[in-house]
């Protein structure tokens, strides 16, 4: 059996502004201790793929940095999209080419910017569901048990009844909740968050591509036939020109009846704002998380990221403040999720140096 590992690693991470960056997002900087989150996403999958097998998809803008960063992989696996398709599109891309290499591979789609303590029981996790997923030819996702009504999070609910040792049939998928309906989830106990990490058999997932998203497997079926040929990328470009932004989970996953959970056992946090990072970074007495030299009194709660210059806090609480060379956010925890705004805003007013 062949295994692959498809890295998606082409978001913007706007929620991270400004120290992400559209030439430098978040999964090419360094959040905690000295990796990238993408370096410790290719790091994590030692021992259970080859390197040779690991295959980033990300844009050309970011690609330059990739390479940097992930010396160990070969350029021809770094993967540029000529634009931003969403998820299902980017999957296409990669199970074109693996297809090309092997017929019936199981590959491990996973996000490039995910947090992941326990190395050890993520690689059992990923190995059982890669297992299950070459027998059955099922669509794997991993799911995590919850451990608050989480509202920035989408929810897989499971069938009662195991199909085989810890994987379940997937009842449905939720959209993310309000936070009565997340409390509600919880409350039933068969609920999971929805990790966005897949494992399938290429031959699987492009035989469901082909059944629910036929307009994708045309233009796929048309980047096969020109693969390695030197139009390839002339192909590329006018199939991605024709697709639909559309997200893996609304384009396969909801509809499919092929769609089974494992849950993973892992300490996991996809980091989507600064107010997650907050959650998870150490602090003082005060609730307090600083990077860099600062000075805090009689502030309670906030996270500072000030490494260039000094920065003082009095008499604040529950603030996140982040300095870089080009810009300052200031901004309530309560509002993290609404710092891509300000990306949105800039967007429109033409601000590109700032992006």
């Amino acid at each position: 059996m062949d295994i692959y590992a498809v890295i998606m690693a082409g978001g913007v991470g706007s929620r991270f502004w400004p120290r992400s960056r559209h030439h430098k997002p978040k999964q090419l900087i360094r959040i905690f201790g000295n990796n990238t989150m993408i370096q410790d996403t290719v790091n994590r999958l030692d021992g259970i793929i080859p390197k040779d097998n690991i295959l980033v998809i990300t844009n050309r803008v970011q690609k330059p940095r990739i390479l940097e960063q992930l010396p160990q992989l070969k350029e021809e696996n770094i993967i540029d999209e000529p634009f931003g398709k969403n998820t299902a599109a980017c999957i296409g891309l990669a199970s074109v080419i693996i297809e090309s290499k092997s017929k019936d591979a199981v590959f491990i789609t996973l996000p490039a910017d995910h947090l992941i303590k326990d190395e050890k029981e993520f690689q059992d996790t990923i190995m059982k569901a890669v297992d299950f997923a070459y027998e059955s030819k099922g669509l794997v996702t991993i799911g995590i048990k919850p451990t608050r009504p989480e509202t920035g999070y989408g929810y897989i609910q499971r069938k009662d009844s195991k199909e085989t040792d810890g994987i379940y049939k997937v009842n449905t998928f939720a959209e993310k909740p309000n936070l009565g309906t997340a409390k509600r989830f919880i409350t039933s106990g068969d609920f999971l968050w929805n990790s966005g990490m897949f494992i399938w058999r290429v031959d699987a997932i492009m035989d469901e591509i082909r059944k629910y998203m036929p307009e994708l497997s045309e233009g796929l079926k048309s980047l096969s036939e020109h693969l390695g040929s030197h139009d390839f990328q002339k192909t590329l470009i006018n199939v991605y020109g024709q697709l639909k932004s559309v997200s893996i989970d609304y384009g396969v996953m909801e509809k499919s009846k092929m769609v089974y959970v494992t849950e993973g056992n892992f300490d996991w946090n996809d980091v989507g704002s600064w107010e997650a990072v907050y959650l998870i970074s150490d602090k003082d007495e005060d609730g307090n998380a600083k990077i860099g030299d600062v000075y805090t009194e009689n502030t309670f709660n906030s996270y500072v990221f000030s490494p260039r210059k000094f920065a003082a806090l009095i008499g604040v609480q529950n603030l996140i403040v982040i300095e870089t060379s080009h810009s300052l956010l200031v901004c309530s925890r309560d509002h993290a999720q609404d710092v891509k705004h300000v990306v949105d805003h800039l967007k429109m007013n033409n601000k590109t140096d700032l992006l």
